[in-house]
């Protein structure tokens, strides 16, 4: 299993951070390259499922083609903690992400990534090359999100 996480700090209050991060369908106006959609229900507690597309947007298609990435809620802490098990067929593990309060105000958000990497040992031997490109894209979503967050309406 590998590990990434990544942190940023956001000029929002926790409360509105989770709200933003919860929004799972609009999670893609922030998240690079994804569409999500909740499975079954809104996805707001243990046992939600979501779906997500990752990979490149076509010309005359609603939605990303590439990587699906399904997922369940397996913690569900409000306004703290979510946790998501990806249970695809290529992206693999738990996700995990952190609300936590800023002294003197706003939050910090700590996304992190426990991947069980896919195709054996050409998977392991292949992560030092794709993470790089995988931490430029987990931040530049960060990024995106922390404006996302800072405006989102509650």
């Amino acid at each position: 299993m590998r590990e990434l996480t990544e942190r940023i700090d956001i000029d929002a209050p926790p409360e509105r951070v989770w709200a933003a991060l919860t929004d799972w369908t609009r999670q893609g106006e922030w998240m690079l390259a994804t569409d999500v959609e909740t499975v079954g229900g809104p996805a707001q507690g243990v046992k939600g499922r979501l779906a997500a597309r990752t990979g490149v947007k076509l010309p005359g298609r609603r939605r990303h083609v590439g990587v699906l990435d399904t997922m369940v809620i397996t913690e569900w802490e409000p306004p703290s903690r979510v946790v998501v098990q990806h249970t695809g067929r290529i992206v693999r593990g738990p996700g995990i992400f952190e609300v936590e309060p800023r002294e003197g105000g706003g939050s910090a958000f700590v996304w992190t990534e426990q991947l069980w990497l896919p195709f054996g040992l050409l998977g392991v031997a292949g992560w030092p090359l794709v993470k790089p490109f995988v931490v430029l894209g987990v931040r530049r979503s960060l990024r995106r999100f922390a404006e996302f967050a800072r405006t989102y309406p509650v």
